[in-house]
């Protein structure tokens, strides 16, 4: 300790520039503080080196030139102005992502007001930056021991599925609208539309439509890492964290869906309108992805435009016709009310921007299937959604709020699904399509002929993280029945 103060006394008492030292300072605790709130989104190599070369490597050529410059005059006030706007600036970029004009202008007086008023003190104010670094580096320490503490024990499967065999291999086309109830749902409760055309047009193509459905889990993530890995996570038991440690890496890189694919001989496909899935820039698991890695923003949460997926699916169907092929379909409608309080509408205006998000959904599904299966009229395409729309709730982080009210639970979790069975034959064990957590497993089933599979499925139950007005936990909102209960089942 005295040898780190007594190089701090050395450091502010000598007359040098220390143009590294002073990058370092005002990049360091930006990217401390992003990565301890955004880990998830960041935990990639190259993530990292776009932080170190532009909040440190282009801050310290900029500081650089600054001191080798002779014609400036009042040096110390430019880089004291330098410091302080870097810094703030920095710290903006990681908390709203643009460029928020008003807020720049805010901090450009600031610095100017630093640079005239503090610049024989632009060491001391170096030495604060690194005090906030020092504690912006034990948050972090401690996000990062929290992620890789826990268990990844809940992954490994309780029979040998992972190495099954196919008997049948037609093309499986795996289609997720985002946040899209049942039909059961739909036509009641909060949601109340009678409109049944898409329902319609899925039987007019041959589909089994399965009634009352439901996702084992709240959002996206958990409820994707859950459904191909073919396993219950409860969270990982940890409640700080609303996501699943390394989900978009088990969705995207690696899991046991996308593996028994492979080991079958199948190529595998994602193709998804929006980058959300793929904004830690994760291992790509898929040999083909419609989204580059290089059109996705290294910081910010913005999912850029809508992409088409029909070109690239046609393009995919009509490559490689002798080989078996995995699509994994993303069509993020007509996903789910807004996230937060302060950007909901209300409850009336939401179900409103919700229902017509359906009308986009359908059109782009009704397109999708038809095109499916004009060129592969016997394929398996299954149609399953991630999670319910929320709608009847102010807002989707109301979840977290414990309540009673059977429709809004189901709003939560309700969620399609529709299979196309090859020829019309449907298994006989088709009802056992409870929720998602088993739908592969049972998939597998049906296509390696082996009954056996079955003997493992997961409990069919729907679990939230509650941590208002009760004892913060992971809570089975619905059974093993479809009923709806309150019990606790880890914390």
């Amino acid at each position: 300790m005295s040898s780190i103060r007594n190089h701090i006394t050395e450091f502010l008492n000598n007359n040098e520039d220390h143009p590294i030292i002073y990058a370092i300072a005002v990049g360091l605790y930006p990217i401390l503080f992003y990565y301890s709130n955004n880990y998830t989104l960041v935990n990639s190599l190259s993530h990292l080196a776009y932080f170190v070369l532009t909040f440190i490597g282009i801050p310290f050529l900029v500081f650089f030139v600054v001191t080798k410059l002779k014609f400036i005059k009042h040096k110390n006030r430019v880089l004291t102005f330098l410091s302080v706007f870097v810094f703030l600036f920095l710290l903006k970029v990681c908390l709203f992502g643009d460029v928020q004009k008003k807020i720049s202008l805010g901090i450009l007086f600031i610095s100017f007001l630093a640079g005239y008023f503090l610049f024989n003190h632009l060491k001391k104010l170096v030495v604060i930056q690194f005090i906030f670094a020092f504690i912006g580096f034990f948050a972090l320490s401690n996000t990062i021991i929290k992620q890789y503490s826990i268990s990844k024990e809940w992954m490994q499967q309780p029979d040998n599925i992972a190495e099954v065999e196919f008997v049948k291999k037609p093309n499986v086309y795996y289609i997720q609208p985002d946040g899209y109830v049942n039909f059961s749902e739909l036509k009641k409760g909060y949601y109340n539309i009678k409109d049944n055309t898409f329902e319609k047009f899925l039987k007019s193509n041959d589909f089994t439509y399965y009634n009352d459905f439901r996702s084992n889990y709240t959002f996206t993530l958990s409820s994707n890492t859950s459904s191909l890995m073919m396993k219950h996570h409860y969270y990982n038991n940890v409640l700080n964290y609303k996501e699943v440690l390394n989900d978009r890496d088990i969705i995207i890189s690696k899991n046991t869906v996308l593996d028994i694919f492979k080991n079958n001989g199948y190529k595998s496909y994602y193709i998804t309108e929006m980058s959300y899935l793929l904004l830690n820039k994760p291992k790509m698991g898929f040999d083909y992805c419609n989204i580059s890695y290089d059109d996705i923003s290294f910081i910010g949460r913005g999912l850029g435009d809508i992409k088409d997926v029909l070109t690239p699916l046609k393009k995919g169907i009509e490559e490689e016709v002798d080989r078996p092929k995995f699509f994994f379909v993303q069509i993020l409608a007509p996903n789910h009310i807004s996230g937060s309080q302060i950007h909901s509408l209300g409850v009336v205006e939401e179900k409103l921007a919700w229902t017509k998000r359906l009308e986009r959904s359908n059109d782009v599904l009704t397109k999708t299937i038809s095109t499916i299966k004009e060129r592969d009229p016997n394929a398996l395409i299954l149609i399953m959604a991630d999670h319910g729309g929320y709608v009847g709730m102010g807002y989707t982080l109301e979840s977290y709020k414990k309540t009673d009210d059977r429709d809004k639970i189901y709003s939560i979790f309700s969620s399609s699904l529709a299979i196309h069975w090859p020829y019309g034959k449907v298994p006989n064990y088709h009802d056992k399509l409870k929720s998602s957590v088993n739908v592969f497993r049972i998939l597998f089933t049906y296509l390696s002929d082996d009954e056996s599979y079955l003997s493992n499925l997961q409990p069919d139950f729907s679990l939230a993280i509650v941590n208002e007005d009760a004892l913060p936990g992971v809570y089975k909102y619905i059974n093993e029945n479809g009923e709806v209960t309150f019990e606790k089942v880890t914390n």
